[in-house]
């Protein structure tokens, strides 16, 4: 879907659902949290390095190495205290050669130890950035995928704080607990089995902080992991209101509503830190509990391990080998513990991306899909259902017949469904019943593509992005020859503002668009669709924006854009469809009349009624 399709809001008014409101970004309701499955998010995570499965394998084998290198150390380096304290007691004295030996052997083992640490951290670095890459890619597909109504339930800012944030974070966990977790779990492993070689029974003494350890971790796991979640649900919330007050700080100063917005935005910045302070607070006692029962596990093998070799039962070395395995033991434990809240939040922000990602598709494009030999332009409703909500109708029964060539002109009260007709024309909604024939060929039948290639849009809400005028306008045409986007501009008449900017048609516009005026973005947009040649023409208050001498003369050029082509015209100032073939007025879903300008008048109905209210002379109510 092209942004040109969404509409801004401005800030500070809440939001309606599409019950409440009759066009594309009707109702922008939030989304509603669901309850977090941790193990089912871990695994849903895991499953994404299924494609990096060699290297990890690789990975885990270099990390096997060196993990095992350096467990090895402390028990060699162990043999160096032996020697030299039973040189010292017995008055054989030291071999020197013989503990130089084992210096030398014990830097080797940590040298090659750390290369093989640093090479696994460099691989495992490209793993991660591979994964959030295709996930980013994922998520960037699914947006194209998504129908329109699912725009209409979620705020912008919301939406791309799952695109940005969320994924920045779930890249963030896997960077820093990936190559961590491996090694903790290695580390735990291999200093087990070298203190079960060494003693079992002080062995027990390190293994029992095990159970105590990871039950901290769950206890406190349970507590700040649903305000894991409000943390990153409220900075969805935060961002959707910035992004909303900024999008709309001119109408927000205009009508005076700062001290509003700026009460919302407290008021959500207040949640959000509430949120994140108990999240953090309480998965950050993980690694001072796990510390301190390290700590009881130091001295537990302190007292033992000194009565062992006061009996005679233990070599020295081995026990202060065992006192840097304790260590060693409880650097990876405490290290788990400390990963337990970055791991929290990360599959938080995961959750919510996978539920970005489990969002039903819009409808297929049916296989084989049909086209029209010919396009001539002539659509028909027949018995044409549709409402945004099943308990609120609001089209029902529709019959309507254009022939090509033909400009029909939709008019109406707001909420009547004028916009909605064009959006049906589009397929950015299904039917609820009945069908829409293109040259005889049921739209749903055909692929959107190949619809709205056929078919130029020109909307209320102009919408340009960061780009020259010039690729601006051939944005409505890949390939689009510079003759062509020249003519276009002049009969939009782009060509009589774009030759006094600086920089002609090469003026870069900014990300607001505000080096143009409101009316001169228009014309870009009407420009865009006259190179777009479409075979159906629809234009949304098209001329809206511009001034009444300009809009003559856009208007003048829309005869000639739609000649030979079918146009349906959005309009509220009816000065600008008397030419119109067909008028259609619509009240609640419904056409209630149709006919061109002097019958309609003649009339004296809906449309008269419409028609005398904005040109009949005010009525002098002075007695």
């Amino acid at each position: 879907m092209s942004a040109e399709e969404k509409t801004t809001t401005p800030a500070a008014p809440p939001r309606r659902g599409p019950g409440g409101g009759h066009g594309p970004m009707g109702g922008a309701g939030m989304p509603v949290e669901k309850a977090q499955d941790f193990t089912g998010s871990i695994k849903r995570l895991s499953r994404r390095l299924r494609p990096e499965a060699a290297i990890v394998v690789g990975v885990l084998i270099i990390g096997a190495v060196s993990v095992g290198l350096a467990v090895i150390g402390p028990k060699v380096l162990g043999e160096a205290t032996t020697e030299i304290f039973t040189g010292l007691i017995t008055g054989t004295g030291i071999d020197f050669g013989y503990l130089h030996r084992i210096l030398l052997g014990v830097t080797a083992i940590y040298v090659v130890s750390s290369l093989l640490s640093y090479l696994q951290g460099y691989i495992l670095n490209g793993v991660t950035q591979r994964t959030v890459y295709r996930l980013r890619e994922e998520v960037e597909e699914k947006i194209h995928r998504l129908p329109l109504s699912y725009f209409d339930k979620h705020q912008r800012g919301e939406l791309l704080s799952r695109v940005t944030n969320d994924i920045d974070n779930v890249s963030q966990t896997l960077q820093q607990t990936l190559s961590q977790l491996f090694n903790s779990v290695l580390t735990v492993v291999g200093v087990v089995v070298m203190m079960v070689v060494i003693d079992w029974q002080l062995a027990l003494v390190a293994i029992i902080s095990i159970p105590l350890t990871l039950g901290i971790v769950t206890m406190v796991a349970k507590r700040s992991q649903p305000l894991f979640i409000d943390q990153w649900k409220h900075t969805g919330e935060l961002n959707a209101q910035i992004e909303e007050g900024y999008s709309g700080h001119a109408l927000v100063k205009v009508f005076g509503r700062q001290r509003e917005v700026q009460r919302d935005f407290d008021a959500k910045n207040e949640q959000l830190y509430a949120a994140s302070f108990g999240a953090q607070f309480i998965s950050g006692t993980i690694m001072p509990s796990a510390m301190f029962v390290g700590n009881l596990v130091y001295v537990g093998i302190a007292v033992v391990g000194g009565l062992k070799v006061a009996a005679g039962n233990l070599p020295l070395g081995d026990v202060q080998a065992f006192i840097q395995y304790s260590r060693q033991f409880q650097q990876p434990l405490s290290q788990l513990g400390s990963m337990a809240n970055l791991l929290q939040s990360g599959v938080a922000s995961a959750e919510r991306v996978f539920e970005l990602l489990d969002a039903e598709d819009q409808t297929p494009d049916v296989v084989p899909a049909s086209s029209p030999k010919d396009f001539h332009g002539q659509l028909v409703f027949e018995d044409v259902d549709f409402s945004y909500n099943p308990d609120v109708p609001l089209i029902e029964g529709l019959n309507l017949t254009v022939e090509p060539g033909k400009t029909v002109a939709i008019v109406g009260p707001t909420g009547a469904g004028k916009t909605t007709l064009v959006n049906l024309i589009m397929r950015f909604y299904e039917l609820n019943g009945g069908r829409i024939l293109l040259d005889g060929v049921n739209i749903a039948d055909m692929t959107r593509d190949d619809l709205r290639s056929r078919t130029g849009m020109v909307l209320q809400d102009a919408w340009l992005f960061g780009g020259t005028i010039r690729d601006n306008i051939a944005y409505g045409r890949p390939g689009a020859t510079e003759e062509e986007i020249l003519d276009a501009a002049k009969a939009a008449f782009v060509d009589r503002f774009a030759h006094s900017l600086p920089d002609g048609y090469d003026t870069v516009i900014d990300d607001d668009a505000t080096n143009v005026s409101a009316g001169e973005r228009q014309l870009i947009t009407i420009a865009r669709a006259f190179v777009a040649k479409p075979s159906v023409l629809i234009l949304d208050e098209a001329t809206s924006s511009v001034d009444t001498r300009t809009e003559l003369l856009v208007q003048h050029a829309m005869q000639d854009l739609r000649k030979d082509r079918t146009s349906f015209v959005i309009a509220h100032r009816l000065s600008t469809i008397r030419d119109a073939d067909l008028i259609l007025v619509m009240e609640n879903g419904t056409i209630v009349e149709q006919g061109n300008h002097a019958e309609l008048l003649a009339a004296h109905g809906a449309y008269a009624r419409l028609y005398e209210a904005q040109f009949a002379a005010p009525v002098d109510e002075a007695v």
